[in-house]
């Protein structure tokens, strides 16, 4: 939840013609991330809880390709960067922990 936040505030600054392009693909991309794990955790079978967490992990890699794609157009800085980038390295290994008590 905090890594959706981040996103959100990261792309505030985000230009007024990507309201509905890099912006919002983002910020739809960060916001599967946890819905995903939520849904797949209700899940009864464990080949369902992987599945959704297997789109979760999708989703990360998603947000960490837009956040490059916006680190290059210049949308966000190299320090903002850097931060998403350690953000998402936690989540993925959180995500990967949470795969790997699920086998």
């Amino acid at each position: 939840m905090d890594f959706v936040l981040e996103i959100y505030e990261i792309t505030k600054g985000f230009p007024k013609e990507e309201e509905f392009g890099l912006k919002s693909q983002l910020r739809r991309a960060a916001v599967s991330i946890p819905s995903n794990i939520a849904e797949g955790l209700t899940r009864t079978s464990k080949a369902d809880k992987k599945h959704f967490l297997n789109i979760a992990q999708s989703s990360l890699s998603e947000v960490d390709a837009q956040l490059e794609i916006s680190n290059r157009l210049g949308f966000i800085n190299q320090a903002l960067y850097d931060k998403a980038e350690s953000s998402m390295r936690d989540v993925y290994m959180l995500l990967s922990g949470l795969q790997r008590s699920i086998k």
